[in-house]
């Protein structure tokens, strides 16, 4: 079982993090760390939810950033390896958050069709259609669990790179560190 530890101080960072792009992170975001006005260049690249709720602190020029319905880095592919071969990025953070629409989408039938034939003007077959054949591939279940797998898959694609899960909470606009089962720390 994987467990959540939350940064409130500098000495709550764990020791694989320190001196590496997601202490910066997590000292810019969690801490209100100054921000320079630059980093010069991309430190790494941030994955996380195309969800309107959560706003990461950065400095300019500190990371690339992908958003992704359930922050799925699995059809960006592409891009990873563009930040990481031609941006020279060493380190990816992976954000899953707190109450995560793509959690149980499979679930929102009704809402989803609804929805795109009052506010979007669809056909409800069409409409149908479409969650019916995309809702099944963007359901990520638990957030905890996806962002652990996620970060697992990817460390095999990329096993140079520092591959880090983290859980944004959208109730305090708070990250906190993912330590994974197996692991301790």
């Amino acid at each position: 079982m994987s467990i959540l530890i939350p940064v409130e101080t500098v000495g709550d960072i764990l020791p694989m993090y320190r001196g590496t792009p997601i202490e910066r992170l997590l000292r810019y975001h969690n801490l209100g760390e100054p921000l320079p006005s630059t980093t010069g260049h991309a430190e790494m690249l941030v994955g996380m939810c195309m969800d309107h709720r959560k706003d990461l602190t950065l400095p300019n020029e500190f990371a690339y950033v992908i958003r992704t319905a359930g922050g799925s880095m699995r059809d960006s592919g592409f891009e990873i390896s563009y930040a990481a071969a031609v941006g020279g990025i060493a380190t990816i953070a992976l954000l899953a958050h707190t109450d995560c629409g793509m959690a149980h989408v499979t679930g929102k039938r009704d809402a989803f069709v609804r929805g795109l034939v009052e506010r979007a003007g669809w056909d409800e077959a069409a409409a149908l259609a479409q969650f019916s054949e995309y809702a099944p591939q963007y359901e990520i279940g638990d957030p905890l669990a996806f962002v652990v797998a996620e970060a697992v898959r990817l460390r095999r694609l990329y096993p140079r790179l520092m591959v880090a899960p983290l859980m944004y909470a959208v109730e305090n606009d708070r990250l906190m560190q993912i330590v994974e089962a197996g692991m301790g720390f």
